[in-house]
């Protein structure tokens, strides 16, 4: 009898947890409960008005919200536990401020809705969609996406079936504070703050999403440390180059220390994007008109070092070097020594030296395999390294031409054009070439803020002349203060003195002479080279066959050859008061190709395409999965925020799932 009634009681148990299972309702996706595809609770419950009691939208236009409320959620504890609230408490910081309180309003108003005679009234569609509009760009600068209960069409309603707007009385605050503001024209609002590594990806990122006809980003390598070496481009086809379009790159923070530099073309970043939509005629010029690369951090992990001891305590060299302490600026190869010994030979071209194998059995640092792998693939006519230290604007070549010679003046072929081209910016800088002996950098008041690199201080392996020797690139050092790393008090003020410069600068490209080399069937001929009478170092044409040449005002004899065309030249006179580049086009006619003993005996003329022979770095590249293992695919940095939280994570917020 016992055994008997101890198996009904198995039964009965087993008959309890059945009829459980069988009650658990379907699992329901996010907000798929109130649309009424599925349910979550075992009875209707019936919507009724309660008062709004949720600290993050306690700022609302109304008192009384309503539960189940759009999401589903059947209560305010319900509500405040999930991660769309969660979301909506972060996004502040997340977006640093932008378009902050909108979204918090909007969200605000789908996870508590406004409540009349206890039924529900929906945010307007027309909110949301103004919202997504101005602010999708800021989700994807940090790699998040649009979240789900901000879906206008699912969960808003048209003016139509009646709706309530969430930004209504933010509108008519921030309508009412403007016009009390005096009539000025439009500017550009820039926090003068130092930005770490994160801050600074994330804030190029936004910039490039909110002006994407005009900007994006892309890396063209990890440092030692696996940071990104991210470079943000302007240019009116954003992506690709055009044809005549000269490009121009800014590179700062090569020596992790030297951090203004790196500020400032944030800064300038921000500054184009802004000034462009605002409709400002100049800079809507120069975006339109070159295509403008700027890698703001070079050395991203010596700016980590650097700036782990801030301002106040950052020595002089902490944080200069990478992670490997290897000194950037004196890690290209040394292609001025190359030069010097084989400048009297007829048959040695002192333009595109090719890199020697035996430089890939040195310590080459990923950020300089970078960078080189950068200069080659884009056909750069001009460049700037912003660092400090000193006041001045130097330029090739750094290394001197004796080698027992430490400050010797060892000019390039294109002296006068490198001297023009310092003297742009620190012209047009508001201390640099000024004539006070008590200021930072007095000791370069006799030349006006310029000088040649080797006539200052001469070192082989730097980036400029690697740049002018290997490239069409000409590259100046801009020397931006005494200080190194200056208070964040001054980062403004520094902002205001190279403003003007390095816009200036930007709009020097256009100068000299640029046109396209073509065969009689009007295509384009690559890597013809386009030389000039009197200077020995030739530019070659990019993959249209478009050229530039950097020149002064004069009369020059330009010829224009390629291997198997005939050869043409052209006299061209450049008057002083020209604002632009000359356009002058060759036509080449096709000739047979005959042997070149010059082929035999001088083989390297032909090895510029010979790089990282050895793949020293394939280790930098994507990492090997092992066989029948799925590669896991890393979070975005924000996510730590929901995965520590004890929600369940939100899948939603990530781009590609």
């Amino acid at each position: 009898m016992r055994a008997y009634h101890k198996h009904l009681e198995v039964w009965a148990l087993l008959l309890f947890f059945m009829r459980t299972c069988w009650s658990v309702p379907q699992r329901c996706e996010p907000g798929d409960e109130f649309l009424g595809s599925c349910s979550s609770t075992t009875q209707e419950e019936t919507p009724a008005c309660t008062e709004m009691n949720l600290g993050y939208c306690n700022e609302m236009d109304y008192s009384r919200t309503i539960f189940p409320n759009i999401l589903g959620h059947r209560s305010r504890f319900e509500a405040e536990s999930g991660a769309e609230y969660l979301l909506l408490s972060v996004i502040h910081g997340l977006l640093n401020g932008e378009c902050s309180p909108e979204i918090r309003l909007v969200g605000c108003s789908v996870l508590a809705p406004p409540c009349r005679e206890d039924k529900v009234v929906k945010p307007c569609r027309s909110s949301c969609e103004a919202l997504r509009k101005d602010c999708s760009h800021a989700f994807e600068a940090i790699d998040m996406a649009w979240p789900y209960f901000l879906d206008c069409d699912r969960f808003f309603a048209s003016e139509e079936e009646g709706c309530f707007d969430p930004l209504a009385r933010l509108r008519a605050r921030q309508e009412l504070a403007l016009s009390s503001l005096s009539p000025e024209e439009p500017s550009t609002i820039i926090q003068f703050t130092y930005t770490s590594n994160a801050q600074m990806y994330s804030l190029l990122k936004r910039t490039a999403a909110k002006c994407s006809h005009i900007s994006h980003v892309y890396s063209i390598g990890r440092s030692t440390e696996g940071r990104d070496l991210l470079v943000i481009e302007f240019t009116d086809n954003p992506g690709q180059h055009e044809l005549l379009e000269p490009e121009i790159k800014l590179v700062g923070n090569m020596h992790g220390n030297e951090v203004l530099g790196r500020q400032l073309l944030i800064y300038l970043a921000q500054y184009l994007c802004s000034e462009y939509l605002l409709g400002n005629q100049r800079i809507q010029t120069i975006i339109n008109t070159t295509r403008i690369h700027i890698l703001a951090s070079m050395n991203p992990d010596g700016y980590e070092l650097a700036a782990s001891e801030g301002h106040l305590l950052n020595g002089w060299t902490n944080g200069r070097t990478n992670a490997q302490n290897i000194d950037l600026n004196r890690n290209f190869p040394d292609l001025t020594s190359i030069l010097y010994r084989s400048r009297r030979s007829r048959h040695f071209r002192t333009d595109h030296i090719p890199i020697p194998d035996a430089y890939w059995f040195g310590k080459v640092a990923p950020e300089t395999y970078a960078v080189m792998k950068w200069v080659r693939s884009l056909p750069f006519v001009q460049s700037a390294s912003l660092h400090g230290g000193e006041l001045v604007v130097s330029y090739p070549f750094d290394f001197s031409k004796h080698p027992n010679e430490e400050r010797m003046f060892s000019p390039t072929p294109d002296e006068q054009m490198f001297k023009q081209l310092a003297r742009t910016y620190a012209d047009a800088h508001a201390t640099m070439s000024n004539n006070d002996t008590e200021r930072c950098g007095a000791s370069f008041y006799r030349t006006r803020g310029i000088i040649n690199g080797a006539q200052w201080y001469s070192f082989a392996g730097g980036m400029s002349d690697f740049n002018y020797l290997h490239t069409n690139c000409m590259e100046i050092t801009v020397e931006l203060g005494c200080d190194k790393f200056p208070s964040e008090a001054e980062l403004y003020p520094e902002w205001k003195r190279n403003k003007e410069a390095l816009l200036s600068f930007l709009e020097s490209v256009h100068r000299g002479i640029k046109g396209v080399v073509k065969d009689s069937d009007g295509n384009g001929i690559k890597g013809a080279s386009v030389s000039v009478r009197g200077i020995r170092k030739d530019v070659t044409t990019a993959e249209d066959g478009d050229y530039w040449r950097l020149l002064n005002s004069g009369t020059h004899i330009m010829t224009a050859t390629a291997k198997g065309y005939s050869r043409v030249s052209k006299r061209v006179s450049l008057p002083h008061n020209m604002n632009k580049a000359g356009r002058v086009d060759f036509v080449l006619q096709k000739l047979p190709v005959e042997p070149d003993i010059d082929d035999h005996l001088f083989p390297m003329v032909d090895t510029w395409e010979r790089f990282d022979p050895y793949n020293q770095f394939e280790r930098h590249g994507d990492p090997d999965v092992a066989e029948g293992e799925v590669e896991r695919e890393e979070k975005p940095w924000w996510w730590n925020y929901f995965s520590q939280s004890g929600f369940s994570p939100p899948n939603w917020l990530l781009r590609n799932v």
